[in-house]
């Protein structure tokens, strides 16, 4: 292990071999096999953990059904008390575990410190939404009596994490889901264990000082085993799951088979239409980042330029020029605004969805090649003579490529956007309120995120988060996301000395 490494996890609470399943500060466990975690940016190791054997998931399951029963019980305020503390230790910590972030994932350190600070932030909302967690009070039409509705605790909750946002995606959901009342058990990717076990770290020093059971779990797992028992098991009330859509649907299936419930964050296909009278000082550095940030493997990545035909020479322009100041390199590194794909599968299919458009007929404008070397650098690509139909176009490759295409008129535009099967984030931009307002309507874009001059990346926690078709269907973090984690119940009380029937049924002779 390279000295730096070995300092930054120690400062982490990591240890060399650390298992990779705990049910709580004392219940470190791994009787499975040995999973070693990479740094894409030169294929060296980081460190190894031990899996979690069937053993040690049972262990976890029954801690964490414990745990719910009793966490269920603290007021919800006192909650948010302890996310709060959570909170403050991400705080601590934020430049050694984006540090971790980008080592392990590869993005640039500004967005590994950026991922960490939106755990902060959820942190933040989850306090004030410990506080918030309301109720409707209807008027019945039976005299003296009191209708109403509350909010339940769901029980456990199972997150599947994927390898692009280590961190933050679990933070949306554990961190609303213990304000709710609910255990967390974490899944993470096993292309990053390592940053999942540094949280963990951290959640264990909450719940070792608070003396709390054990509200925030974790199992490692290089398969795909975990996840399938997570799916499976009728003591998670909920699967939250981050990956793509075939896998998504998979989990969706087997879950609705046992009546439990899902929460869909999948596959995007991301696109932004620049309309005639669009600001290009706006739109070049809002398709850089879309496309660029994270190597093109955010599921907001923008993926589809769909430019009118009167700017697209002008456009392009603007864009070599500023790809051709992308410096690839050390996500460490401060200069660095790419950093490598996740692994040499990540490369591969980079490179098959080049040459399929090429071999369809579209142009590389620039990039399009792998970088020779040690790690999984790829240059940051762009294609025109590109069709909307293209079955490559059709999918989301997670790379950095853009495909650039040309409309005449805004409907044709819109219906270019929404032809294909995910429907995740997406954006206009025009100085027309005529056009923004149509693609914000019912009949414009299909997305669960839909932005006027600005991209598709980079989303706000405040907002709910999520999309449509084979996206999901979900939503995380803010707006009244929380209701996910929660079962809700309508309650009537009768303070009367009759018992009058709803809809004046008489039953009975009386």
């Amino acid at each position: 292990m390279n000295p730096d490494h070995r300092t930054l996890l120690a400062q982490l609470g990591i240890e060399a071999g650390n298992p990779g399943a705990c049910a709580g500060p004392a219940a470190w466990r791994g009787s499975g096999s040995q999973l070693t975690s990479h740094n894409p940016a030169d294929g060296s190791g980081i460190g190894t953990v031990a899996t979690a054997g069937p053993a040690d998931v049972d262990m976890v399951l029954h801690a964490a059904v414990a745990a719910a029963h009793a966490w269920r019980e603290v007021p919800a305020p006192k909650r948010g008390e302890v996310v709060r503390r959570l909170g403050l230790l991400l705080r601590e910590q934020k430049d050694a575990l984006g540090t971790l972030v980008s080592l392990e994932n590869g993005k640039i350190k500004a967005e590994g410190d950026g991922e960490v600070q939106e755990m902060i932030d959820i942190a933040d909302f989850a306090v004030g939404q410990a506080r918030m967690l309301y109720g409707k009070t209807m008027h019945s039409e039976r005299p003296a009596h009191r209708m109403y509705e509350q909010w339940q605790p769901l029980g456990v909750v199972g997150v599947i994490t994927a390898f692009n946002f280590p961190v933050a995606v679990w933070a949306w959901n554990a961190l609303i889901a213990a304000v709710c009342g609910n255990a967390t058990i974490w899944k993470p990717s096993p292309k990053t264990p390592l940053a999942a076990i540094a949280v963990q770290r951290l959640c264990n020093r909450v719940i070792e000082e608070l003396q709390l059971p054990p509200i925030f779990t974790l199992i490692v797992d290089a398969k795909r085993d975990a996840a399938t028992r997570l799916a499976t098991d009728p003591r998670i009330a909920l699967v939250s799951f981050t990956g793509s859509s075939a896998v998504g649907r998979q989990i969706a299936q087997t879950v609705a088979g046992r009546f439990g419930r899902c929460l869909l964050e999948c596959s995007g296909n991301n696109a932004i239409l620049v309309a005639e009278d669009a600001d290009l000082d706006l739109v070049v550095p809002a398709v850089l980042f879309g496309a660029v940030g994270t190597a093109g493997q955010r599921c907001t990545t923008t993926r589809r330029l769909i430019v009118h035909e009167s700017l697209e020479a002008e456009v392009l322009r603007r864009l070599q020029k500023a790809y051709a100041q992308v410096r690839v390199g050390d996500p460490l590194e401060a200069a660095t605004l790419m950093g490598p794909l996740i692994d040499a599968a990540a490369v591969e299919s980079f490179r098959a969805a080049v040459q399929e458009v090429l071999a369809a007929g579209g142009e590389v404008v620039c990039g399009g090649v792998v970088r020779p070397g040690p790690g999984f650098f790829v240059e940051p690509t762009i294609v025109r003579g590109v069709d909307n139909a293209w079955p490559v176009v059709q999918r989301e490759t997670f790379g950095p490529i853009l495909y650039v295409m040309t409309f005449r008129d805004l409907a044709r535009a819109i219906a270019m956007h929404n032809a294909v099967p995910q429907g995740l984030s997406s954006a206009i931009f025009t100085r027309n309120l005529r056009s923004a307002e149509t693609f914000l309507s019912a009949g414009g874009s299909d997305c669960g995120i839909a932005n006027v001059n600005i991209g598709t990346s980079g989303a706000e926690i405040g907002g709910a988060f999520g999309g449509e078709k084979e996206t999901g269907g979900g939503r995380e973090a803010g707006s009244d996301a929380w209701q996910a984690y929660m079962r809700r119940q309508t309650s009537t009380i009768n303070w009367s000395r009759e018992l009058p029937l709803a809809q004046g049924i008489r039953f009975g002779s009386g």
